[in-house]
């Protein structure tokens, strides 16, 4: 939050982010694409993705187009999680 406006500020979308570098994980500030069919289905959706902006082995660093969040997340670690939840 600003301090000044009470109102959520917004990042820019980071200058090397491109559109053909993109992740499907879910953002964790806005959860856009929370509903959507194609992103609960595990399919690659045209609207809900976020720019990977880069990787060190598992770890990816993305931000998200709709509220420019930035974060990183260990994909092994996820990975890791779905199988302990499917057994």
């Amino acid at each position: 939050m600003c301090c000044r406006s009470g109102r959520a500020s917004m990042l820019p979308i980071d200058p090397t982010a491109d559109r053909s570098r993109r992740a499907w994980l879910e953002c964790p500030n806005c959860l856009h694409g929370a509903r959507c069919a194609d992103c609960q289905s595990s399919r690659n959706c045209a609207t809900h993705w976020q720019y990977l902006l880069g990787n060190k082995g598992p770890l990816v660093d993305m931000q998200c187009p709709s509220c420019a969040h930035l974060w990183s997340l260990d994909t092994s670690k996820r990975e890791a999680r779905r199988k302990r939840n499917a057994a």
